[in-house]
């Protein structure tokens, strides 16, 4: 079996010296990079399963890193940074983030972090075959690829990240019924709701600018005001 391997990214070299340690006993393999540009270096080479990513750096830092690594690849994304606003973190997640820790951190905190992307990614991306007529939830012109953990809209192959897909595929498998943003955020993020809205809402935006005509009047993905959010039936 492969070893499943993080990137983290820091230029804070005791940082990355204790998570190596922490890492490393947990039976990952860490690779470690000191700006954005060291990490965009690495992907060149290495396959990896999770990238931790601090956001102020030199030379490139975090948001940029993060924007370029998502215009070819879709591995979880785990956010660091010393500013915990809302808007920070929501800008995190708005370039295409799965999470957003913020320091000082508990390093066993991190860990149990990663560990929670890497079970939802790879349950998204197994080889196994699915169950006959469970691969692809078509919706209209929506088409989700369960086996490849794809969406095309309308022929158009859309990449979503790993926790955005989590959404559409969760609301897609209940077609037609509102789920609150609370039973969104505990079915994907498997923690307490506690001020999770906006996260909520910064994901569903992102996912409506990415398979919508018009995100304003969206199509697919629809606001039940006051209670939550469904995606229309099939027609």
């Amino acid at each position: 079996m492969r070893q499943e391997t993080i990137l983290l990214v820091d230029d804070e070299r005791e940082i990355v010296n204790l998570m190596d340690i922490y890492f490393c006993n947990e039976g990952y393999r860490l690779l470690k990079a000191f700006d954005g540009q060291e990490a965009l270096e690495y992907l060149k080479e290495e396959k990896v399963d999770l990238i931790i990513m601090d956001v102020m750096m030199p030379k490139m830092d975090g948001i940029e890193a993060c924007m370029k690594i998502r215009e070819e690849q879709n591995m979880p994304i785990i956010m660091l940074s010393a500013k915990n606003s809302d808007m920070d973190k929501i800008l995190g997640l708005s370039i295409g983030a799965d999470d957003y820790v913020g320091k000082p951190f508990n390093p066993l905190e991190l860990v149990a972090r990663a560990k929670s992307q890497l079970r939802r990614y790879h349950k998204f991306n197994k080889d196994t075959q699915p169950r006959m007529n469970d691969n692809e939830l078509i919706f209209e012109d929506l088409v989700i690829d369960i086996l490849k953990h794809e969406v095309c809209v309308d022929g158009r192959k859309v990449r979503l990240t790993p926790r955005e897909f989590s959404i559409l595929e969760l609301l897609a498998r209940h077609q037609g019924q509102v789920l609150s943003m609370e039973q969104i955020y505990r079915n994907i993020w498997n923690e307490p709701f506690l001020d999770g809205g906006s996260t909520v809402m910064v994901h569903i935006r992102n996912i409506r600018e990415k398979i919508e005509l018009d995100p304003k009047q969206p199509r697919y993905v629809q606001t039940v005001w006051g209670i939550g959010y469904k995606l229309d039936g099939p027609s």
